[in-house]
């Protein structure tokens, strides 16, 4: 194996298992990685999922601006040129075809080097509803008892159980190479220290978990189940946020995380055949990775559907009265931040129209 570069790890998803608050950390952590030894390869953090569309062979790729369709070569070249560890990290490769995933891990052992394929899991009910909401987050309107009624055969499908069953996903990923060089992570106990899954994370690719600072990440916030149909219903009628750009600051940061997720509403449920498609689905890939022989660290068992569950709503049960209460508060909310922008705004104006006096005063002293 080549001095240049020992290993490859491509951390390929799955979706809301942590992958948000675990690529903050590296990526806040960049130079302490390099220092010890981890390159994180790319300009920015975008080319990781920019080289996961090229990957995927997405067409929407052309759309992301100029940079965007050099982020696979200029992610190669850099690991390339580096002589220890790489760390390639996107939820969304996970959504490739054998093919495109063969071609990929193929493209980096022709630099001679060991590759690593690292897969963070969580319960497929737990990840189900999660992943609806980020569904919304993105513009979506499906309702949850219609969402991922049937698995895509298109890997630029996200919000699917394509890229969610951790199994089909495996199929596609942990063939690739051996199966001890296959990690699958599964999330610590609700009750542990957030910084767990870091560690978890740190003991696949060699690190010591102090390399960074654990709380650099965040986690994903989640909307209460009015909160959730109240944006469903809004994206029906919203124009525009086409762009993967608008939509991720507008609607997911702007309005589902920092104001809607705040509310702390009420956890919810899907359907109840949906629910025992989520048992079955986590049954399944435990039997799987444990027959695979795969590396897994921490408890299988954490991938399974809890057989008790407590009582929670359905996202149908939310009444039109519900929806409208949400959505006064959000009006009076924005009305109020449009108040204190527009304050700030003409304050700015203010401060520059005394400026510019100032400096003309100075100007006409000085002659």
């Amino acid at each position: 194996m080549s001095e240049r570069m020992r290993r490859v790890f491509l951390h390929v998803g799955l979706p809301k298992t942590g992958t948000s608050y675990l690529q903050t950390i590296v990526w806040s952590h960049r130079e302490e990685l390099r220092d010890a030894g981890l390159l994180v390869p790319g300009r920015e953090r975008r080319d990781h999922l920019w080289a996961s569309l090229e990957i995927r062979e997405d067409p929407s790729l052309q759309r992301r601006g100029r940079r965007a369709p050099q982020a696979w070569q200029v992610v190669r070249d850099q690991s390339r040129a580096w002589s220890g560890d790489v760390l390639i990290s996107h939820e969304f490769f996970g959504a490739a075809s054998h093919r495109q995933a063969a071609a990929m891990v193929d493209a980096l052992r022709a630099d001679d080097v060991e590759v690593h394929v690292v897969v963070t899991a969580r319960d497929p009910l737990g990840l189900f509803t999660s992943s609806w909401q980020e569904h919304l987050k993105n513009k979506g309107t499906t309702p949850i008892a219609r969402y991922a009624r049937e698995v895509s055969t298109d890997p630029t499908v996200i919000w699917n159980w394509r890229a969610l069953d951790l199994r089909l996903v495996l199929d596609r990923w942990g063939t690739l190479t051996d199966p001890a060089q296959v990690h699958v992570i599964t999330p610590p106990p609700s009750e542990a220290p957030r910084a767990e899954l870091w560690q978890r994370f740190c003991s696949v690719l060699g690190l010591p978990d102090d390399v960074a600072d654990a709380g650099a990440g965040f986690a994903n916030s989640s909307m209460g189940v009015s909160e959730a149909e109240t944006l469903r219903r809004l994206n029906q009628r919203l124009r525009g946020f086409d762009r993967a750009f608008d939509r991720g600051v507008w609607i997911r940061s702007y309005l589902a995380d920092d104001r809607l997720a705040v509310r702390a509403g009420d956890p919810f449920w899907p359907d109840a055949d949906q629910i025992t498609e989520c048992r079955r689905r986590g049954e399944d890939a435990v039997e799987f990775v444990r027959a695979a022989g795969f590396d897994v660290v921490g408890d299988i068992d954490a991938l399974r559907v809890p057989a008790d569950l407590p009582e929670r709503r359905h996202p149908q049960s939310v009444t039109d009265a519900e929806v409208a209460d949400v959505a006064l508060d959000l009006v009076a909310d924005l009305l109020g931040e449009v108040r204190r922008l527009t304050k700030q705004s003409a304050d700015d104006q203010a401060g520059r129209s005394l400026s510019d006096q100032a400096r003309r005063l100075r100007h006409r002293l000085r002659r």
